[in-house]
């Protein structure tokens, strides 16, 4: 199993203050990504995640290794990528008086996870020293090995900093949590990574002011990143190798400009650079749920265009589209439902063709009942309706079925009474007959209510004329 890293992880001469006093450093330098070499080294350079940053919280407290009466807490950093957790970490394992253990939770098992927390327990009591554990993709720990951090975590011979994209709530196990606090990292404000993009060309760890961007390109980065920190410094670098290559016979010409004046990286540069915009969405997490929940609520909220977008990102993310289809039938009938019968017809439709003849043409049928659905009149009386009857079932207002209800075709059952008076319904006008459904504990009771949008309306006022029919005229 991997041993544990230590130390201080992140100290470099490639981040260093001081100049490079070297040829071979300023090769480590250019072989560096810029988000690595671009990751503040100090709470001040974090850009976004202020609501966590001020004076007093816990992340201020860890990073700067105050000692007081509450303390410093272990931390679950929890947010979409490239928001800035690793970052966090990386900053502070640069505090004073603390030794710093990495883990990954893809290589850990529990014997390293022990082997951390005795030596954690051993520096403590023999060195005065705090360990500080930095922990990322804890969700991908299994309950065993989740286990094993509670004894370090409870009795303070760690201070654990764990990081995920999953929801705490359902990848880590209850005891774990009610020992740490759980941080939530904001997505990064368009402002914040245009921020971002302004320091990594003028820094000298970064670009170091030997390029410019025109508006138009930035503006295409910050689009097409989806608010990933990471990956919008990952695109500027590609897109400044773009642009000094952009003539390859002028290769050197443009490496010997880029030393007198900056290279302009223009909107050609960046769409090369990525000409795909990078959706978030986990098909087991979050934005699995939240998106497909939007879509729903837009179906709902009768709001055609919501629904299609939400409807474009699951496809644009892979989602199963056999899951979207089985969605709109729920929608059809939990939303829809009685005022547009048809809606139902149109989602089913739609889930056939899906199985039919698959996609990228299948999005087509998906669209169309997306549309059909948003569109629509909308009622929930049918679903409201049974689970009124279900809850008075559970609360025991069952009863028996009328004796002229039951079922008399079998030897002996018109003895106890079964079917007799009997009214064929078929016989009456209009082919209705006056006679007790329900049980006796429920005679009166309007379970379905229908609402006076679309066809619902015409069923309102049928089923009004029903009832009196089939209770009596005094509708009793």
């Amino acid at each position: 199993m991997a041993d544990p890293i230590t130390g201080d992880l992140f100290a470099s001469d490639d981040f260093d203050d001081a100049p490079a006093a070297a040829a071979e450093t300023g090769a480590r330098r250019r072989h560096t990504p810029l988000a690595v070499r671009m990751r503040p080294r100090a709470l001040e350079e974090v850009l976004g995640q202020q609501h966590l940053l001020e004076q007093g919280s816990p992340l201020r407290v860890l990073a700067e290794g105050n000692r007081g009466p509450a303390g410093a807490s272990s931390v679950i950093l929890y947010g979409p990528p490239g928001t800035g957790k690793t970052t966090l970490a990386h900053v502070l394992a640069r505090g004073a008086s603390r030794k710093f253990v990495e883990l990954s939770a893809i290589r850990a098992g529990v014997k390293d996870v022990r082997q951390v927390m005795d030596r954690a327990l051993e520096d403590r009591d023999l060195r005065g020293t705090t360990t500080v554990l930095f922990l990322d993709e804890i969700h991908r720990f299994n309950k065993a090995q989740q286990d094993a951090l509670l004894p370090g975590v409870e009795n303070g011979w760690v201070i654990l900093v764990a990081a995920t994209t999953e929801n705490p709530s359902f990848s880590i196990i209850a005891p774990l949590l009610s020992r740490s606090l759980m941080l939530t990292l904001r997505s990064l404000t368009q402002e914040d990574l245009s921020g971002l993009i302004t320091r990594a060309l003028q820094d000298p760890r970064g670009l170091d002011s030997a390029f410019e961007l025109e508006d138009v390109a930035r503006d295409h980065i910050l689009r097409m990143a989806g608010g990933d920190a990471r990956r919008v410094l990952t695109t500027l670098e590609a897109a400044a190798a773009v642009a000094m290559g952009r003539s390859p016979e002028d290769g050197e010409a443009a490496a010997d400009q880029a030393q007198d004046s900056p290279v302009l990286i223009t909107a050609h540069d960046a769409e090369q650079a990525m000409d795909f915009a990078v959706q978030r969405y986990d098909r087991d997490g979050d934005q699995h749920y939240d998106i497909v929940s939007a879509f729903i609520k837009s179906l709902r909220g009768s709001d055609p265009d919501a629904a299609l977008h939400y409807l474009a990102r699951m496809v644009v993310a892979g989602e199963d589209p056999r899951f979207i289809a089985r969605r709109l039938v729920i929608a059809a009938g939990e939303e829809v439902g009685m005022a547009d019968p048809s809606a139902l017809l149109t989602a089913m439709a739609a889930a056939d063709a899906v199985q039919l003849i698959g996609m990228p043409e299948a999005r087509i049928l998906l669209a169309q009942a997306t549309v059909h659905i948003a569109t629509a009149p909308k009622s929930n009386a049918s679903y409201k309706a049974l689970d009124a009857a279900i809850a008075d079932v559970r609360a025991g207002r069952s009863g028996s079925v009328p004796p002229h209800l039951r079922d008399a075709h079998y030897s002996g059952a018109h003895r106890m009474g079964h079917g007799k008076g009997y009214i064929y319904a078929h016989d009456q006008p209009h082919h209705v007959a006056t006679q007790q459904y329900v049980p006796d504990e429920l005679i009166g009771v309007d379970y379905y209510r229908p609402t006076g949008n679309g066809a619902e309306r015409a069923v309102a006022e049928r089923l009004e004329k029903l009832r009196m029919i089939i209770r009596g005229a005094d509708r009793t």
